[in-house]
């Protein structure tokens, strides 16, 4: 007999209710009560086949809210309102089963349509959010009591706020259905001050400010993927995002984990594993065991070439900001979160660098209580992965001022660079180097044209003298530039490329070998002249553009053809 169903669980005093039976519908939707603010969904029994249960919580026109997805291996999802920027009273929740023997259905039979049965304690307490507990509201709600340029006020002092959190308070303006719906940027243009401090518009638009993330709960954005938000067929290939990481773990093969997308939603495929033998995508979150890091954006995922382990640390999704340490192992294929001692704070867009087995952490922004804005940290914690410990080391020199979205490139395994960042409202186009043998900090003096300022860019290693900056964002518009800087001379020079000529912001850039005679140079081998350059290929995927474009092509340019532009 099979046992296997997926059950939910409507508010905190809900009874389970069965939603997936093993003889049942694959495919089911759920009007969410208005009372209810929070939701758990969970499977029980032997999965057998069955590959993925995937949820969706829409809004009122069916454009998802949040998404996430049942495996053998994580077995329980949950989601709260608070979380959720535009989680109203009119929410359902939509369940499809892939695999097994559900599956049988034909896509063209309607989902089944269930009712919940609400829960009503005996003694019924007011929602919290509606009561007074000693005289005290909630913070959200006194501020919702007070003027509109008390608000623009705020919003104006307001720096680093979190990339996929909202200034405004109210649902997103959305284009009836049939209507055109005009494309909006992901990036704000121009230089009006009033803009670049955030205040906004008549009709709800959020607009840009310096230092801080795009203004994204009000977009309207186009995904290249050209698929809608609620189609449920299987991709080939990621969606198209921003804010994700790819990291290169073999000399073929790069894991993709997380990013935003269209509509500024976490992607519903947010791990993938590309080969670059064939250059082939294959969807990778099934595959591994162990609880999964949540959706997020602006973390990193960094490998150890001795443990063949990926470390990904923080990031942040809406209102919810990260610390965790999540561990993939890439021979076992499974997944692990680290309890890890120490203290250090969550972080997101900050940068992390692998050296002799720890992780070296810099900068990025953190949240602080409102309505305090978000600041940035000039901090440096390293993380001990033998030991499973967070500490902060003593570094002396002249250290970088605080900043968020910058880059750092390892540097023949004794040196750290870091360039650009920003931290409201200033952008920086400056370079600082780490000595890890003297954990000594030091302004460098460049020459040649340098880099305008700029965050969210990309950064690659193409050389041990060499490595390139590509894109970002100065506070207007995405770039599209490309500069190679050489530490031997200190001077940076600028490369045009037509294959890199697309602005690009919260982009990835690695470099990989792309046929499959040649082998991979870890950090252990001597790369040769230019680190093997003629051997290695530069890829950049995602990243977002001017019109509200988030790619998901992969573009490819031989090392060999962009040292010989310098």
């Amino acid at each position: 007999m099979d046992d296997f169903g997926v059950y939910a669980v409507f508010g905190v005093n809900g009874p389970p209710q069965r939603l997936l039976s093993a003889d049942g519908s694959c495919r089911v939707s759920v009007a969410v009560p208005p009372s209810v603010r929070q939701v758990v969904l969970f499977s029980s029994g032997p999965w057998g086949e069955r590959i993925c249960v995937n949820a969706e919580l829409n809004d009122a026109e069916r454009i998802p809210i949040t998404i996430g997805k049942l495996t053998p291996y994580n077995k329980c999802l949950s989601w709260e309102q608070w979380e959720e920027e535009t989680w109203t009273d009119s929410v359902t929740l939509k369940i499809t089963l892939e695999g097994g023997n559900l599956v049988k259905a034909d896509w063209s039979e309607p989902e089944l349509i269930l009712a919940v049965t609400e829960y009503t304690p005996k003694d019924t307490v007011a929602p919290l959010a509606a009561r007074e507990l000693n005289g005290k509201r909630k913070r959200g709600r006194m501020s919702e009591e007070g003027g509109d340029e008390n608000k623009a006020a705020k919003r104006g002092e307001e720096e680093n706020v979190c990339p996929n959190g909202s200034v405004e308070k109210t649902t997103p303006v959305r284009k009836a259905r049939g209507q055109t719906k005009g494309a909006q940027k992901l990036f704000s243009s121009g230089g009006d001050a009033a803009k670049m401090k955030g205040t906004a518009n008549g009709t709800g638009e959020t607009l840009g400010i310096v230092g801080r993330t795009p203004p994204q709960s009000a977009a309207k954005l186009k995904s290249r993927q050209g698929k809608t938000p609620t189609q449920s067929a299987p991709l080939a290939s990621p969606s198209g995002r921003w804010g994700q990481t790819l990291c290169p773990i073999d000399a073929q093969t790069a894991i993709l984990i997380g990013g935003q997308g269209a509509r500024t939603q976490f992607c519903k495929d947010p791990m993938w594993k590309l080969c670059t033998e064939d250059m082939s995508w294959v969807a990778a979150e099934t595959l591994a065991e162990g609880p999964t890091p949540e959706a997020r954006i602006g973390h990193t995922a960094t490998y150890d070439p001795e443990s063949r382990r990926i470390f990904v640390f923080g990031g942040s999704k809406n209102k919810k900001w990260f610390n965790d340490v999540h561990i993939l192992d890439t021979q076992s294929w499974k997944w692990t979160m680290v309890e890890a001692q120490g203290k250090v704070p969550p972080l997101a867009y900050h940068s992390c660098s692998m050296f002799r087995g720890e992780l070296f952490v810099l900068g990025g922004v953190f949240p602080r209580p409102n309505p305090e804005p978000d600041g940035c940290s000039d901090s440096l914690y390293i993380f001990d992965p033998h030991l499973s410990i967070w500490y902060q080391p003593i570094v002396t020199g002249d250290t970088p001022s605080p900043r968020s979205g910058h880059s750092a490139c390892v540097m023949q395994e004794r040196k750290i660079f870091v360039f650009g960042g920003w931290d409201t409202p200033v952008c920086y186009n400056d370079m600082y180097m780490l000595d890890l043998g003297l954990m000594e900090f030091s302004a460098v003096k460049t020459t040649g044209k340098a880099p305008s300022p700029r965050s969210w860019h990309s950064s690659v290693v193409l050389s041990d003298t060499k490595f390139l900056i590509h894109g970002g964002y100065n506070g207007n518009n995405a770039l599209s530039d490309t500069f190679i800087f050489d530490i031997d001379t200190s001077s940076w020079t600028e490369v045009r490329l037509p294959q890199l000529s697309v602005p690009r912001a919260g982009h990835s850039i690695i470099t990989m070998e792309t046929a499959s005679h040649l082998r991979f140079l870890d950090e252990s081998e001597d790369a040769g002249v230019d680190g093997g350059a003629v051997s290695r290929t530069l890829l950049v995927f995602g990243g977002g553009d001017n019109e509200g474009n988030f790619y998901s092509d992969l573009t490819t340019v031989a090392v060999e053809e962009v040292l010989a532009a310098i």
